[in-house]
């Protein structure tokens, strides 16, 4: 396949608006926004090949968020350097600023916005969504018998919470030996003074946490965050609550759980804490340092890829992770179902879900739509 751009396939206003959209909808975490780019990218407007887009997924996994990482990828493959940073903020955007409104609405009233009804009957859609996901690339990847072992062990990996990069290395390295494993086709932040957590929590911290200082602690961490998703959490637990005291650990709680409330990546919580020391100017750095260790290297990798994906044991690493990464879909899928289906109503919600996704092909916001509407009545509790 030819290299970026492709301007007579998808204007880069049209790809930035459909980012803008992605990212204004896409509740669930990460692999719930990776079905959604599936669907808008590889399925609906035919921009990349599905390998191409498998591809994305599984180097996006290396450091940083990997839905952020797969923006920056698809936008690199169509419009080069300009056009992955310019999808990646275009898919960030609505997460950041709607982290910033909750935030100032917890630090200024302590209390955190009524959405949870909403959210309840989101999860059982997201899980059908992830699931359309997983069974679409896999009717397209998964087709030899080294393929379904790959697929399955992933599969089974993912479940045990395995290390998802060691998962798709080993992936990649079955896919060089069995030759089928997929189908062809920083300075020191500034501490606060010592005292207690009332204390700190009555000081104007903005004083005491200058913009440089929030840089660089969300740099440093930004520079460790392997693995994605949830493995962000005790990092930002450690340095940010025992550590360094810029947040209480009921502060810490209430800011997963906002974080956990808007669409985007977990990775947003780096806003709230930015914002809690920093405000507005706090949470804009934070976000930014916590990002730009992960956007610089996929960048670099995905330039990388247009160079050396027609090398012959470069495409067999390639078609071992394409059935690894449909294997890792589907165990995010199992991993989220105790907590998005604690009722028989949510189990029906999410079948009809599956089905109007798979089988009738509507647009997932409008299934979103129904999910929302049926938490905010009650149905799913």
């Amino acid at each position: 396949m030819s290299s970026m751009p492709r301007e007579d396939s998808i204007s880069l206003e049209r790809l930035l608006l459909a980012f803008l959209k992605i990212g204004s909808v896409g509740f669930g975490g990460g692999m719930a926004v990776i079905a959604l780019m599936e669907q808008e990218f590889a399925h609906k407007r035919r921009l990349l090949s599905v390998d191409e887009f498998v591809h994305g997924v599984a180097l996006g996994q290396i450091l940083g968020p990997f839905a952020a990482n797969a923006a920056i990828f698809i936008g690199y493959r169509l419009y080069g350097p300009q056009g992955g940073l310019l999808c990646a903020v275009a898919f960030l955007a609505p997460s950041v600023a709607l982290v910033i409104g909750l935030s100032y609405l917890y630090f200024e009233y302590h209390s955190i916005p009524a959405l949870q009804g909403i959210v309840a009957g989101l999860g059982p859609v997201v899980i059908a969504l992830i699931c359309s996901a997983g069974w679409s690339i896999a009717r397209k990847v998964v087709r030899t018998p080294p393929a379904w072992i790959i697929a399955v062990a992933a599969a089974a990996a993912g479940i045990a919470r395995l290390n998802s990069i060691w998962v798709l290395l080993a992936a990649g390295a079955a896919g060089l030996l069995l030759r089928g494993g997929g189908e062809a086709a920083a300075t020191d932040p500034v501490r606060p003074p010592s005292g207690s957590a009332f204390a700190i929590a009555q000081m104007s911290l903005p004083a005491v946490a200058s913009l440089f200082g929030i840089a660089a602690t969300f740099l440093k961490i930004g520079l460790v965050f392997f693995g994605g998703g949830f493995v962000l959490v005790p990092v930002l637990h450690h340095h940010l609550v025992t550590e360094l005291h810029w947040l209480t650990p009921r502060e810490f709680l209430d800011g997963v759980a906002i974080s956990n409330l808007t669409p985007g990546p977990i990775a947003v919580l780096a806003t709230f804490a930015g914002y809690r020391v920093g405000s507005v100017a706090g949470a804009l750095v934070a976000t930014v340092a916590l990002f730009a260790p992960g956007v610089a290297l996929m960048l670099f990798i995905s330039r990388q890829y247009a160079r050396f994906r027609g090398d012959p044991r470069a495409s067999r690493f390639l078609n071992g992770i394409n059935p690894a990464v449909t294997g890792l879909i589907f165990a995010a899928a199992v991993l989220l179902g105790p907590a998005g289906l604690a009722s028989w109503r949510g189990l029906i919600l999410s079948g009809v879900s599956f089905v109007l996704l798979t089988r009738l092909r509507w647009h997932p916001a409008f299934v979103l739509g129904i999910g929302a509407v049926a938490g905010y009545l009650g149905v799913c509790p």
